[in-house]
């Protein structure tokens, strides 16, 4: 019997140090407990979205076609929303498309390249609707080397560089909602960027690659951006909003180690969350009501929590993100 409750510890602790060196690790690490309100750590993206009706209303999601952007997607069709589904390729886009029910319309955006951002914003200015909700998803993690496009580093031209490019290209539309909202999803990942918050003397990646600290640093440039973005629209109907979905297992990890993957597939169900529960926050805040006028605030869990760390609450550091984010992609604005 002794031996048995040995084993049984020694299972237990070993389970306990490679979920905490696994998510640690792997960009994922968690908020800090966020206010008690209706909906928690287990609601779904249908539990939250109940009884809202989206008919008329129009969101664009990036990344639609996989993982939580395809969940975000379903959910918010079911609800009666048009989305506008945006994926690095046609034919991704569409294939999403068909296998939902609801209104949806395909759109080909390649976040690496910002010519096709440009194009992909003019085909949806096109469509002459307003788009009640933004949801900037799309994103990559984890990339093992040091690979840059434009002369800088991938992870942050792709999950942030590129959704500032088509934000900004797409806020009149916003705007022109009764309440337009902007959703951005962040990580709790975002405490891992470096010291100084934003290496702007970096941002090649040149000077010292890490594939963690570089996706924590992307991941905080999206919630600076939501919080810059969201002062630079007081006066109007829009508001901001940047989200941490937690820990899940999707697309999004597959330049992971195998052996993550491996441990993920393992012992995931102790700790991880499903794509259904993992897409709860943000359907939350694209559309609940009460939150007409709340803006600039990150949301965990379906609530509002205080970030950790000093970056957040750092105005020139936002602004200077900003200013630099203008001046790197002036040409595609």
């Amino acid at each position: 019997m002794s031996l048995k409750i040995t084993c049984r510890r020694f299972i237990h602790f070993f389970s306990v140090f490679v979920i905490g060196a696994l998510v640690l690790s792997s960009g994922c690490t968690q908020a800090p407990e966020s206010n008690a309100g209706p909906f928690g750590k287990e609601s779904t993206g249908e539990e939250v979205t109940a009884g809202i009706d989206l008919s008329g209303k129009t969101i664009l999601i990036t990344g639609a076609n996989s993982g939580l952007g395809y969940e975000t997607m379903r959910v918010l069709a079911m609800r009666g929303a048009h989305i506008i589904a945006v994926a690095r390729t046609m034919e991704k886009a569409q294939k999403a498309c068909d296998s939902i029910e609801g209104k949806a319309t395909p759109v080909a955006c390649e976040l690496t390249d910002f010519n096709s951002i440009v194009e992909s914003t003019e085909t949806i200015k096109g469509l002459n609707k307003p788009i009640d909700v933004l949801i900037c998803n799309a994103g990559i993690m984890e990339l093992p080397e040091l690979e840059q496009v434009y002369g800088m580093e991938k992870q942050f031209v792709v999950n942030y560089l590129g959704h500032f490019i088509l934000t900004n290209r797409l806020l009149d539309q916003v705007k022109a909602a009764d309440q337009g909202r902007i959703v951005v999803l962040s990580s709790g990942r975002y405490k891992a960027a470096p010291p100084e918050g934003i290496q702007f003397d970096n941002l090649s990646g040149e000077k010292g690659y890490d594939p963690l600290t570089a996706y924590g640093q992307s991941k905080l440039a999206l919630a600076l951006f939501a919080q810059e973005l969201s002062r630079r629209l007081e006066g109007t109907a829009v508001t901001t909003y940047s989200v941490l979905p937690g820990v899940i297992m999707t697309n999004l990890g597959r330049h992971l180690p195998s052996w993550k993957i491996m441990l993920s597939k393992v012992i995931g169900w102790t700790f991880m969350r499903s794509v259904e529960q993992g897409v709860a926050t943000t359907c939350y805040v694209a559309t609940n009501p009460e939150l007409a006028k709340v803006s600039g605030e990150m949301f965990f869990n379906c609530s509002p929590i205080t970030p950790e760390g000093n970056h957040m609450s750092d105005r020139a550091l936002a602004t200077k993100l900003w200013d630099v984010s203008v001046e790197l992609t002036k040409d595609y604005l």
